[in-house]
């Protein structure tokens, strides 16, 4: 299982357009084969910061996506994106 991580920011203001600038993306990474999960939004506290969460079921299914993903021309900045591999998932209780 691969899990990629983090934030990233863009100016203030400026935020959520960048947050909805990716919502097709979103759609379509969701329909991709593999795909267990993905979202990029908007955190709840600080107005620049842009929270990114991907669970892919391998690495072949996330390259796969890399090829095709397109996402929108944005600029954003002072990232903290990291990548996960995991071999098994569990009930957290």
């Amino acid at each position: 299982m691969i899990i990629i991580a983090g934030y990233s920011r863009t100016q203030s203001g400026k935020r959520d357009a960048a947050v909805a600038a990716f919502a097709a993306m979103v759609g379509r990474a969701r329909q991709q084969e593999g795909c267990l999960d993905l979202s990029i939004s908007a955190d709840p506290v600080d107005p620049e910061r842009i929270n990114l969460f991907e669970c892919w079921r391998d690495q072949e299914s996330w390259q796969a996506w890399r090829k095709i993903a397109k996402g929108p021309r944005i600029t954003l900045r002072d990232s903290h994106v990291k990548l996960y591999r995991s071999d098994k998932a569990e009930r957290p209780v």
